[in-house]
């Protein structure tokens, strides 16, 4: 009944119709233009600068103050590898951010999002990473070793996204629930720490672990879920 009241319609009230659907076609696209723009040239910045500060903060263990560790040389190579895979994943179409199309002035504003993207990669493998000692070898290994055999699969985003997810958890896990449990803190004296608690000295000894607040675990671990929300937020590429 609806289809046959549809033909009944006169010729001239059908094309009024037509005209206003293609009007508000040709409208819809627009504020999605401005929000893609908003996400990707203000919001996806925002993100990975916090993450690129919070990455390198630390929380000392006798007074909380704040201290700030620049990254390992091994970190910087870490997160180029990372951009590769990012690229080779399907994360990030580099011709889809990078276009003779485009206006240097969006290139320029693209190239800036990226290293943006390059530093908070910096900093989350700075966080992760123990600082010092036998644990900055072991973990600085298996990321080594996971990141050079990724580079040689065929990944698509998805199983890249939890590839990243899995490993960085795994990291956090390792570094902050399990090291910082056999790290001595306080600011108590060396023989005092040893009366203690003698096997947590020991192994703060043994392992060259450094001492931090517990404060620091909770900003680590907002640094690493605001860094996959911005993985998450990133477009494959930018609209022309």
């Amino acid at each position: 009944m609806q289809d046959e009241s549809l033909f009944d319609k006169p010729l001239d009230e059908i094309e009024q119709v037509e005209a206003e659907t293609s009007v508000a076609a040709r409208r819809r696209p627009l504020p999605s233009a401005r929000q893609t723009a908003l996400r990707t040239y203000i919001v996806l910045p925002a993100i990975f600068l916090a993450v690129t500060l919070l990455g390198g903060l630390r929380l000392g263990a006798a007074d909380n103050a704040f201290i700030f560790l620049k990254p390992a040389l091994i970190c910087l190579v870490f997160a180029s590898a990372m951009l590769v895979l990012f690229v080779r994943g399907g994360l990030i179409d580099i011709a889809g951010w990078f276009s003779d199309e485009f206006s240097t002035v969006r290139n320029a504003a693209n190239a800036g999002v990226l290293l943006t993207l390059f530093s908070a990669t910096v900093q989350i493998f700075n966080s992760l990473i123990p600082e010092q000692g036998l644990p900055f070898w072991v973990i600085g290994f298996c990321f080594l070793w996971t990141i050079w055999n990724n580079l040689f699969l065929d990944l698509d985003t998805k199983k890249l996204l939890r590839s990243v997810g899995g490993l960085f958890a795994l990291a956090f896990f390792a570094k902050y629930l399990v090291l910082a449990n056999l790290t001595a803190t306080g600011d108590a004296g060396w023989l005092q720490r040893m009366i203690q608690d003698p096997a947590k000295e020991a192994f703060t000894w043994l392992l060259d672990l450094p001492r931090y607040s517990a404060g620091t675990g909770y900003l680590q671990f907002l640094a690493i879920a605001l860094y996959l929300l911005g993985l998450y937020l990133t477009p494959r590429r930018t609209e022309k």
